[in-house]
Parts: C-alpha cells; structure tokens; sequence
C-alpha cells in the first residue's frame, strides 16, 4: 500500500494550494543573501581579494560564498509561492506580464550599475563594449542573469506544473550535467557572449541561464513544499529538517571531496573556495559548499519563522526589496567610495569590513525610509 502511494506521488502533476499568508522566512533568507553578498562586494571592490589576509578569508570571506546559491534558489522558492499556484488561470497573463516587466526593470538597472561599477577603472570604450554585451561587469552580473531569466522564466512555469514530480525531481540534475558538457564541449558557433550567457565561459564572470537553472528549479521544489507544509507544524518541522540534512550532507560531501583532491588539507581546498576557485564556470566542489550552507541558513531560517523575522529586521528589510538594496550598496561601494572619493585600496581589510557592515545598516535605512516616503504620499 505504501508503496502504490510513493508510486502514485511520484506520477502526480504539481496541485498547489495557494499561500496561507505572507512568509516572512523567504524574505529573510534573501535578506542573509544579499547582507553576505554586500560584504563581499564591499571587500572585493573596495580592496580586492588578494590583500585580504589569510584569517580574513577563512573563515570571515568564506560565509559569504553561501549567497549566491542562497540567492539564487530563493528566486526560485518566491516564483513558486507567488506564482506557480496562479498559472492556468484567467489573470495568468497579466501575472506573467508583470514577471517580464520586472525583467525590463533588472535589465534597465543591470545596465546602469555596469556604468557605476566601471566608471572608476575603465575608458569608455570598455563600457560600451559591457554594454553591448562584448565584455561583462564583475559585481552587478548577477542582476543580468536575473534580468534574462524573468523574460523566459514565466512562459516555462506552466510547463514545470504539468511535469510529474518524477521529472521534476530529475530536471536540476540532468540540466546541470547537460551545462557542465556544454560547457567543456561547444563552441557556440564562437560567440563567446551567447556561450557566457547561456552556460558560463572561463574568460568571463557571468551567471549562466543553463548553468544556474537548476538552483532555480531546486526552488521551485521547495516553494513547492512550503505551500503544501509551511503552514502545519509537524510537515513544516519534516520540511525544514529534510533541508538541513540535504545541507549538511552536502556540506559532508565537499569535505569528503577536498580530502581526496587536497590530499587531506581541507584547509587548501577552504581558501581556493573562498578565493572563488570553481564559482565561475560552476564546479563540483564548489557548488557543494555553497549550496550546502544556503539550505542550512534556508532551513534556519524557516525554523525562525516570523520571530526570527522580526527579530532581525533589518536583513528581512532588505530581503523584501531586494532590487532597491542591490542597486544601493553598488552605487554607494563604487559610484561613492571608488570613484567620487578615489579610495580604491586605501583601506584597511578590517577597516572595509566595518565599512561592509555598517553599508548593510545603511541599506536596510534607506528601504525603510523609502518606504515610509512612499506611505506618506499614499
């Protein structure tokens, strides 16, 4: 009996209820990403990686290799919550409008950030060229991985809602092997651009549609699961139970790794993780490490729930408008710091850091009070 009804699971089509109320936990892990992604940027960009010190970079710079993947996969969890339980019915189409003028809306700020992060270091040659797609930008490419992703994204999410779960399930893997061949294997015709955008080249620093979808896929499964789970305590407890262990066995899985390929120095193999080697394009180890500790902070997250939410506020402010806080902290590391006051490599590593943590205070202020702006007109 049990087993007809695994079988009977495995076949079923995505039925979602729709959510029960606002999950303040999604909200916050976003927020945890974008506070790591800020201290990242904030030490990369205003001193670079190499004159950070050996105790900066393990274990302090290492934490924040968790954002991305965190980053990432909440994308994905916040389509299924909000979207997928609509697709198929008669306000679709005005959703799914909605989703691609947001895209526009990423692609407007993608190109504007490429100017501020460029305008300090680069002729204006280079920049058109980053503009037009010749080139690509370091710290704002993950907005145009977003900004493509919400153009092509919503025409697919009816196709995910009738796949069984089976496939659902298999989908991620099978992309990222697909991506990984591509990869190694096709030239693109020689493009290298359309070979950056669609599944990563060495010799740029880009986000791959192919190559990262399935961190949004992986989403998509635990928006899923929320919707079914999130709003009963015992199923929610299983849910978030059942993250942690996929985190931690992944996390186990990337030491078990390093220890073979490192020759027994986990140590080695920490600093190349925290130096990005393997981020870009996406390797083995890498993706191990920093999506094992994004589900654990999901999973730690969702435990908290709306306390932890309130609690920590400021971080839930800035998960809830991400756009407004990436496109603040960009401007205020490289519009003010690298090019109005020229203090690229002036300061210190534990001077940036406090600059990078005080910028997360400054970015959860500035959405606070634009939205206490936007009340007032109301």
């Amino acid at each position: 009996m049990q087993g007809r009804a695994i079988r009977y699971r495995l076949v079923e089509r995505a039925q979602l209820p729709r959510a029960e109320g606002r999950i303040d936990a999604i909200d916050l892990a976003r927020g945890i990403a974008i506070a790591l992604m800020i201290l990242s940027h904030a030490v990369s960009g205003l001193i670079g990686i190499r004159q950070v010190p050996d105790w900066g970079m393990v274990p302090l710079h290492l934490l924040t290799k968790f954002s991305s993947s965190l980053f990432i996969m909440v994308f994905g969890i916040a389509l299924a919550v909000a979207f997928l339980p609509r697709v198929g019915e008669p306000g679709w189409p005005r959703r799914r409008l909605t989703l691609m003028l947001r895209g526009l809306e990423v692609l407007f700020w993608y190109k504007v950030l490429t100017v501020v992060e460029m305008l300090a270091l680069y002729a204006p040659a280079d920049i058109l060229d980053t503009l037009l797609y010749q080139r690509f930008p370091i710290w704002v490419e993950i907005l145009g991985f977003y900004a493509i992703a919400l153009l092509w994204l919503p025409w697919v999410l009816p196709l995910w809602r009738r796949l069984p779960l089976w496939s659902r399930l298999l989908l991620p893997v099978t992309i990222a092997i697909a991506a990984g061949w591509m990869e190694r294997h096709l030239t693109f015709w020689g493009i290298e651009p359309l070979k950056a955008i669609l599944v990563e080249d060495a010799d740029h620093y880009t986000w791959g549609q192919l190559s990262r979808l399935p961190l949004v896929l992986l989403g998509l499964l635990v928006g899923e699961a929320l919707l079914r789970s999130y709003w009963n305590p015992t199923t929610r407890r299983q849910l978030i139970l059942a993250i942690a262990g996929a985190g931690g066995l992944m996390l186990l899985g990337f030491f078990a790794l390093v220890m073979v390929a490192a020759e027994n120095e986990p140590y080695l193999a920490l600093m190349a993780v925290s130096r990005n080697v393997g981020k870009h394009p996406p390797e083995l180890a890498f993706i191990l490490f920093s999506l094992g500790g994004a589900l654990i902070i999901l999973a730690l997250c969702l435990q908290g729930g709306a306390a932890a939410a309130r609690w920590l506020r400021p971080l839930t402010l800035i998960g809830g408008d991400a756009l407004k806080a990436f496109v603040f902290h960009i401007v205020v590391i490289f519009g003010v710091f690298r090019y109005l006051l020229e203090a690229w490599q002036v300061f210190s590593y534990p001077q940036v850091l406090g600059i990078g943590m005080a910028l997360v205070l400054a970015t959860a202020g500035w959405i606070a009070l634009t939205r206490w702006v936007e009340e007032q007109r109301g």
